[in-house]
């Protein structure tokens, strides 16, 4: 196989798109907008089927080795009084930091073009394949382009309508940064609730850097997703008038961080992946929402699914663009039913505060995988596909 694929994304869905299809025999080329591939990011979890993904790449041992070393989830009063724990030692899934999983990712890249510091600004399809126009290089050729852009995906923009038609607002917004280690408890996820808020913090034993996060319930928002000001002001005013707990110290130093992260809590739904020779994969298709904690698990069985799928079909894109629909829709409807994640990280009064910290105080819930369980289907199993040099993956 021959065929030329543009990837749109450094993101996790996007460079183990990238892998696959490199070692089924295509030449990807990966753009990212970013001048590398972005460091920072919350943790993530590999579980089920992806860890299966990313064993067949070879780099489970280095995955599990990066792995962040967090024990559960405490729930805190203003004055940092421990009222509730949630354990999660001994889940089967392996926690990572989203950098830490993209950099082992990049680095599994063999066979891939890669251009960074730019982006695509425009397609244009035609029977025989797909003119690339990008922000800053010379238009190119390909024969099909995969969008792994993220929840403001251009290309999803480009090829099936405007992001109105497809995102859906949760009544939330959240924000990521780092912090100060100091003000958390050591390999535990501190978390302080007023009605319909909540400020953390992530503390994982093998990472010097802490991180924060904040969530918060409200109506839509008007604002630029890029304008790094406007989503540290909104963060900002929304949580000006906490003085509860490490709150404000919290705020500070994560409003020092020049790759704070902030966005609506949203979710991604698409009648189908496909338009032409265009595809999506990972947030671009279908943004489950941080909250779902299905992010890294979507989007590595995904990119999985999609390379495979046109392998199987030996670049046949309508043949396998269904097939990779229809083989990874019921994991994708599952995982974006979110159950009682939002509930448990920002109960909306203080009634439901209460009820989440006395539930997590009871023995049949201080694991967290077992609260997950209730509200997950197994996933489907993981289909192999034969490589260009005959070794199935």
């Amino acid at each position: 196989m021959n065929e030329r694929i543009l990837i749109a994304g450094a993101s996790i869905a996007g460079l183990t798109t990238a892998h696959w299809l490199a070692r089924h025999g295509f030449r990807p080329t990966v753009v990212e907008r970013a001048r590398a591939p972005r460091p920072g990011g919350n943790g993530v979890d590999v579980r089920e089927n992806a860890v299966e993904v990313v064993d067949r790449m070879g780099i489970l041992p280095r995955i599990r080795a990066a792995a962040a070393d967090v024990q559960g989830m405490r729930f805190v009063d203003a004055r940092d009084n421990t009222v509730a724990r949630i354990d999660i030692t001994g889940a089967s899934e392996i926690e990572i930091m989203r950098g830490d999983l993209v950099a082992l990712l990049h680095r599994a890249g063999d066979g891939v073009e890669y251009v960074f510091g730019d982006a695509v600004r425009g397609l244009t399809q035609d029977d025989d394949g797909v003119t690339v126009s990008f922000e800053h290089g010379p238009d190119r050729r390909f024969d099909l382009v995969v969008g792994a852009d993220g929840l403001h995906s251009t290309v999803r923009r480009l090829a099936f309508g405007p992001e109105s038609d497809f995102v859906r607002h949760r009544d939330h917004y959240f924000a990521f940064a780092d912090a100060d280690a100091a003000l958390g408890e050591d390999r535990w996820v501190s978390m302080f609730n007023r009605p319909g808020r909540m400020a953390g913090l992530y503390r994982s034993g093998n990472h010097a850097q802490a991180k924060a996060y904040f969530v918060f319930r409200s109506t839509p928002i008007t604002y630029d997703h890029r304008d790094l000001d406007a989503h540290k002001r909104i963060v900002r005013e929304a949580f000006a008038r906490e003085t509860g707990w490490r709150v404000p110290q919290l705020l500070a130093t994560a409003l020092d961080d020049p790759d704070f992260y902030f966005d609506a809590l949203s979710q991604v739904h698409l009648d189908s992946w496909s338009a032409g020779r265009v595809t999506l994969v990972g947030d671009a298709a279908w943004c489950a929402s941080p909250v779902s904690g299905a992010g890294a698990e979507l989007a590595l069985v995904g990119a999985y699914r999609l390379a495979g799928e046109l392998a199987a079909a030996r670049g046949d894109h309508r043949t396998a663009f269904s097939r990779y629909h229809e083989g990874h829709r019921e994991l994708v409807g599952d995982r974006q039913r979110i159950g009682p994640n939002l509930k448990l990280m920002a109960p909306r009064t203080p009634a439901g505060i209460a009820l989440r910290n006395a539930a997590a105080r009871l023995p049949l819930l201080r694991a967290a995988s077992a609260l997950e369980r209730r509200y997950r289907a197994q996933a489907p199993a993981l289909p192999r596909y034969a490589s260009a040099h005959g070794h199935s993956g």
